[in-house]
């Protein structure tokens, strides 16, 4: 075997001893699933005692954690902040609504939102469904047996974008639970 052969090869097995060391230490896993501005999350996750994982999956969802982030809507920054929503924020709390593209605002007030729903809802699956499609709508959709069969969880959802919503957030949620509570 020559020289050269023998290069290509060792190379070759070089780089698939890295990529399975790599994939193995979840390194990948924790690029596609990161842990970005951590300081805010987890400040205002035991503030307003969400799940921080809870958070992370939103804003992966949401923005993919750019804080520059605007939807066609005007939903603004990592958790896609409404203006609405960020008026009210403005009264409950005191935040500045002007300020959503900054990330310890908006996180602020994307906590402060879910623990608001978490209140009215109890319930992972309605909070994310109300995040997207709307308190009002689930708070209906609660109401109608075609949605909701016990007027406590959602057998189906009229938006099909908030059944996808759902099912992506609970996504990141289950990956994020999976990579960071390793023990």
């Amino acid at each position: 075997m020559g020289n050269k052969k023998k290069l290509i090869i060792g190379s070759i097995l070089t780089f698939i001893l890295i990529i399975s060391y790599l994939l193995g230490s979840g390194w990948l896993e924790k690029f596609i699933y990161p842990l970005k501005y951590s300081e805010y999350v987890e400040k205002y996750a035991e503030e307003y005692n969400i799940d921080k994982y809870l958070v992370y999956s939103v804003i992966k969802a949401e923005s993919k954690f750019r804080a520059d982030a605007e939807s066609h809507k005007g939903a603004k920054g990592l958790m896609q902040i409404g203006d609405t929503t960020a008026k009210w924020a403005e009264t409950e709390i005191g935040i500045d609504s002007t300020k959503m593209f900054e990330p310890e605002t908006n996180i602020r007030t994307g906590c402060w939102y879910l623990q608001r729903l978490y209140k009215e809802f109890g319930n992972r699956d309605l909070v994310i469904a109300a995040y997207n499609g709307g308190s009002g709508n689930v708070r209906k959709w609660l109401e109608t047996h075609e949605y909701s069969r016990d007027g406590e969880r959602l057998h189906n959802m009229p938006f099909k974008e908030t059944q996808n919503y759902v099912d992506k957030v609970n996504k990141n949620y289950e990956k994020y639970k999976e990579i960071y509570d390793r023990r």
